[in-house]
């Protein structure tokens, strides 16, 4: 399974970027395959596992702010493994310069 989620602190200000580099930090020293940007973390691997580390990057930065907001997507395809780079790749093939437009 993949999870795309975002854990913002409130009641801190405007300033979030060092919270949020507490959730990530949980979510890198996982192991479990993963990216960051400027909306969402995604994670990749079984329910248990992504859910707890979910569980540990909301409680890193809860540590630190009155109050935690969570937004959680996920993609439950069992079975699948390394979705995070394929899924990417296949829409890079359609992108590609010489991609047949008739599709």
């Amino acid at each position: 399974m993949i999870v795309a989620f975002s854990v913002t602190p409130l009641g801190v200000g405007e300033d979030v970027g060092e919270y949020v580099a507490d959730a990530v930090r949980v979510v890198r020293e996982s192991g479990l395959p993963n990216r960051t940007d400027a909306m969402f973390t995604s994670v990749e691997g079984d329910w248990d596992e992504v859910m707890d580390v979910v569980r540990r990057a909301v409680a890193a930065v809860e540590a630190r702010a009155p109050r935690v907001s969570l937004v959680l997507k996920a993609d439950i395809r069992p079975g699948t493994e390394d979705g995070l780079t394929s899924k990417v790749a296949t829409v890079e093939r359609y992108l590609a310069p010489d991609a047949d437009e008739s599709r």
